[in-house]
């Protein structure tokens, strides 16, 4: 199996005990599920001025090992993040990426910008579950689920307050478009051999379509780079490695931010 096929199997599994024990139903009584309004990214993202950027919180990758260890508390790099961002991305992925979903509660806790749950949704349950720890948005990987299941999940989450992002990585995945999905990411990282290019999002722009703001995700490391991709139409650009390997990820963000203005 490739990378991609491993996650989504051992996240099959992960999650097949906690829907037994944990019910949609128990979401729906407890959390965040019931907050009174969510924070939009569609909105943040179309904002004027706004610098587009979905900062990400996240410990490790696959490829790359660990960036930060378990130690590295959430609230100093977020609270950063909140300042001039868009919108701030958490991987709560365990086993692959370190995280964890106390990382979401916090950030949404300490932050006033929309909050991404950034993980491998398989499942409907795992919505609702975005939903009662915090999260606004969620992504939906068209690499690792079916058209109707994208619609389908898509569907479920703005019927709870939830916007969605729908992540490609190429043409044939933008058939995975529907009504329901509020954003269309692209990820310039090959998610089954990991390599980047951002010219996958300069080459996909134009056919994604009218009406889903369009955010480049992975790779992006200097201001040039958002300035090509801001020009070529994209109003979301989500960035966590060049951040979180730092020695400060918050300092990295706020320096990056100075050099973007």
């Amino acid at each position: 199996m490739n990378i991609l096929e491993t996650i989504v199997a051992a996240k099959k599994k992960e999650i097949e005990p906690f829907k037994t024990r944990s019910p949609i139903e128990r979401f729906e009584r407890e959390g965040f599920f019931w907050q009174i309004r969510n924070r939009s990214m569609v909105q943040s993202l179309l904002m004027p001025g706004s610098t587009g950027i979905i900062a990400e919180f996240k410990r490790k990758s696959p490829s790359k090992g660990w960036f930060k260890t378990k130690e590295l508390e959430v609230e100093p790099v977020v609270t950063a993040y909140n300042k001039s961002a868009a919108g701030i991305s958490v991987l709560t992925d365990n086993e692959f990426f370190g995280g964890d979903l106390d990382d979401l509660i916090q950030t949404k806790v300490v932050t006033d910008i929309p909050v991404l749950r950034k993980d491998f949704i398989v499942d409907k349950w795992q919505i609702a579950e975005s939903k009662a720890f915090g999260a606004d948005v969620i992504l939906l990987i068209a690499a690792c689920l079916s058209p109707a299941q994208v619609k389908d999940f898509a569907g479920y989450a703005a019927s709870i307050g939830l916007e969605s992002i729908l992540e490609v990585h190429n043409e044939e995945e933008l058939g995975h478009c529907c009504d329901e999905i509020n954003m269309v990411g692209v990820n310039n990282r090959n998610l089954k051999t990991f390599e980047v290019d951002i010219n996958t999002s300069l080459q996909l722009f134009d056919k994604i379509p009218a009406g889903k703001p369009a955010i480049t995700e992975s790779g992006i490391s200097s201001v040039d780079s958002i300035v090509t991709l801001r020009n070529a139409g994209f109003k979301g650009f989500l960035i966590g490695e060049n951040f979180m390997k730092a020695e400060q990820p918050g300092k990295a963000f706020e320096d990056f931010v100075i050099g973007l203005k």
